[in-house]
């Protein structure tokens, strides 16, 4: 530590030298307390300059590099095991905003919800939403490819960027922050980032898409007997709404009842009989004032509509906060899956009777983003509501993997893949795949210094 403290601080300000020791610990630490890293030192660089500086540093010596943004990652792959730890909070300006260019610029380390607000002041519209909002931040969101509960309409992060600036392994930039909609000059480099989990350099800045704001929203809550009458309801409303279906949310009822208690809050629809329950929103571009009499004719009876705002953002609020009520009720084992919506059904019924057959006590909590087919998947053993079920981690992994898999699915569908999951890259990848991968990270990163030991197998 004291060498490195001596180089780095021959080329950085003290401010950009973290020596705080509760500061260093909580960001050596993941949010679910999974992980817990080390560093040899935590640099928080105020310039693009600064990060260029450090980068070629570390290059000079092969001194690794842990990037992090908001440590927001449910992974494990903004955790450190050594080396520099380069926290991007710093990096937190609006560079520009072109509302004739519906875009927005900003530096990494801006938190989503920055951009949200900057987007707001000029009438527009940045469409990714997470629960972590408030402390993920952009360069986290591009570099594991977040998704978030408006992919069905707006795509994931990799379809909101349009261009984006990194400082590579050597230390030199790629910075590419146009506005351009189009750009069908050869390869498009900036892809190889999104997605690459800080692996192969930097996001130091963005430019990304915005919208224009939706004349109002429509929210709505229904109850469903079968995962088949949640996936009928998702393609009638995608018919009906003529593709203004924003986000249409799977909420199993033990997902609902944690939150539900966590919160001391009333169920929107009291149906004991119902064991899923869908939350969607519409955007009201066109008129969708015949909806509730449309749903109606069509057997869909079970189905109230948010009556004001206040209504909406309280049931908002209920899924939102599954994650930090599954938290507090105890530890689980999580998955992270995607399938072919089709193929939903059969797995969980299937997968559900796998794993009963070895945990007969389990409980499974299932919620996620039905409209784009991924699930956030998680298993509590009822009598190891602590650490202890982690000794039962790869048993189970093997039963709800082995039935992704088998239905077409895969195990990382928005958190990335980071420590948790680099040992199940190659159920996903083929080899042709896979050798290209190490290619590029060998191109451009060839003394391994970037986040090394995470994705790659």
């Amino acid at each position: 530590m004291k060498d490195l403290y001596l180089l780095f601080s021959n080329y950085l300000s003290s401010d950009e030298i973290i020596d705080d020791a509760t500061k260093i610990d909580s960001l050596l630490r993941d949010k679910r307390g999974r992980f817990y890293g080390r560093a040899d030192i935590v640099l928080q660089p105020s310039s693009v300059e600064s990060v260029k500086i450090i980068v070629k540093l570390c290059n000079q010596y092969a001194i690794s590099i842990t990037p992090q943004g908001g440590n927001t990652g449910l992974c494990g792959g903004a955790v450190p095991d050594g080396g520099v730890l380069l926290s991007m909070s710093r990096l937190n300006r609006i560079i520009k905003i072109s509302p004739d260019d519906n875009s927005i610029t900003v530096e990494a380390g801006a938190t989503l919800y920055q951009v949200q607000q900057a987007a707001l002041a000029v009438d527009r519209f940045f469409p990714l939403s997470l629960a972590s909002e408030g402390s993920c931040q952009i360069g986290g969101n591009i570099a594991c490819n977040a998704g978030g509960i408006n992919v069905l309409r707006y795509g994931t992060m990799r379809a909101l960027v349009l261009g984006l600036e990194v400082v590579l392994p050597d230390g030199s930039v790629v910075s590419h922050l146009s506005p351009l909609y189009k750009n069908t000059t050869g390869l498009d480099i900036q892809q190889l980032f999104i997605g690459s989990e800080g692996t192969l350099g930097v996001i130091t800045a963005a430019t990304l898409k915005l919208f224009n704001q939706p004349l109002e929203t429509q929210t709505l809550w229904a109850a469903c007997n079968n995962i088949e009458q949640c996936i009928e309801l998702f393609h009638f409303l995608q018919k009906q709404s003529s593709g203004s279906l924003k986000s249409f949310e799977l909420i199993g009822k033990n997902a609902l009842l944690i939150s539900l208690n966590d919160l001391q809050q009333k169920s929107p629809i009291e149906d004991d009989e119902n064991n899923w329950h869908i939350l969607c929103e519409l955007e009201k571009y066109i008129s969708i004032d015949s909806l509730p009499e449309s749903l109606y004719k069509n057997g869909f009876r079970n189905i109230i509509f948010a009556q004001n705002d206040t209504q909406s953002k309280q049931w908002w609020r209920l899924r939102e906060n599954i994650s930090e009520a599954q938290k507090r009720y105890g530890v689980s084992i999580k998955h992270d899956i995607a399938l072919p919506i089709g193929n939903l059904s059969d797995f969980i019924s299937e997968n559900s009777r796998h794993l009963q057959d070895l945990y007969p006590e389990i409980q499974l909590v299932v919620f996620g983003h039905l409209g784009d087919g991924s699930l956030h998947y998680n298993v509590f053993l009822q009598d190891m509501l602590d650490d202890r079920v982690y000794q039962h981690e790869d048993a189970i992994n093997q039963l709800v993997y082995q039935d992704v898999f088998v239905h077409q699915g895969t195990c990382a569908a928005e958190h990335g893949i980071g420590l948790l999951k680099r040992n199940w890259l190659g159920n996903m990848k083929t080899s042709q795949e896979l050798s290209l991968m190490c290619a590029i990270k060998q191109q451009l990163d060839p003394k391994n210094i970037m986040n090394p030991n995470k994705v790659y197998p």
